[in-house]
């Protein structure tokens, strides 16, 4: 089968078995054409529970096909490949922060959604790399505990100055691997280019980036911005992504190693398969599990009003 062949029956399956396909931003360009949504983690979780489907199939992580779950528990939902996961929502434990939280009280406790449901369940309030720093401003406590992003968390505390925020060590491998030395040649190389940058990366090269945000930030400015090249400082599929939705445009990858590849274990044939009914892994989950690490959730919601 080519690739247009497997998309074509994808979709005809999905339409079939009223099952929705949501692909996270750093999945390729042929996962991408047989999704239904795309977007980062909580975003498309939202959209989950929008449709009308019954069964949803995520082309992501691990923690991503969890939150999908908790927000909509009626549905049945796959992770399209079983051992797509995070090192950073493996980096810490429940236990850990359990005992963290009887050594630190009066701090809340808030985790980036990159974390495993079992972890949330110890949390106070969950935020995105997009709605940190406004969810955290909200927070009327002014001691804050941040896990386990301790890049993500150095950005936010700069953002809010006013509040205590006491960091663990912990963050994502992939985007530390983007150094110094690679902002200094990519500014040698494309000297008229923007560089954008993702705040999960280190601290010493956020602060020489030309705009910082999420992922799907990061895409939005660069289609509506009016300059013409771009670095990319975040997973290298997205300079795919945006090369394909902005062809007058020149966009670069700041580091050929920017490779997630867990994000990059799935591929089109699991999806197919998924959708097929031989393959991926359903999620389950206990209803005390889901309602647990649903609270620090909603209380996002609440906040990010």
């Amino acid at each position: 089968m080519t690739i247009r062949d497997l998309q074509d029956e994808i979709i005809r399956l999905k339409k079939e078995k009223n099952i929705c396909i949501l692909a996270h931003a750093y999945q390729g360009q042929d996962i991408w054409e047989v999704a239904d949504y795309i977007g980062d983690s909580f975003g498309l979780s939202q959209k989950a529970a929008e449709v009308q489907a019954d069964t949803v199939i995520m082309c992501g992580v691990r923690f991503m096909a969890e939150t999908v779950k908790i927000l909509s528990p009626q549905k049945t939902v796959f992770l399209a490949n079983p051992i797509a996961g995070c090192p950073m929502a493996d980096q810490m434990d429940k236990d850990l922060i359990a005992q963290m939280k009887e050594d630190m009280p009066g701090f809340t406790v808030v985790a980036y959604i990159n974390t495993t449901a079992e972890l949330k369940t110890v949390c106070d309030v969950c935020v995105t790399s997009s709605s940190a720093v406004k969810i955290i401003r909200n927070i009327p406590n002014d001691k804050i505990l941040f896990i386990p992003d301790c890049n993500l968390g150095d950005w936010v505390s700069k953002q809010v100055p006013e509040k205590k925020i006491e960091l663990v060590r912990g963050g994502c491998p992939t985007h530390l691997r983007m150094t110094k030395r690679d902002v200094e040649r990519a500014r040698k190389q494309h000297p008229k280019a923007e560089i954008l940058m993702h705040p999960e990366c280190h601290p010493s090269i956020v602060a020489l980036a030309d705009f910082v945000g999420s992922t799907t930030e990061i895409m939005s400015y660069a289609e509506k911005s009016t300059n013409k090249e771009y670095v990319i400082a975040t997973e290298n599929s997205i300079v795919e992504h945006l090369q394909f939705k902005c062809p007058n445009k020149s966009f670069y990858p700041l580091s050929k190693d920017c490779i997630c590849h867990n994000m990059s274990a799935t591929t089109l044939i699991d999806v197919y398969r998924t959708v097929k009914g031989t393959g991926g892994e359903e999620i389950i989950m206990s209803d005390e599990l889901i309602t647990s690490s649903r609270k620090c959730i909603d209380e996002m919601l609440r906040l990010g009003q």
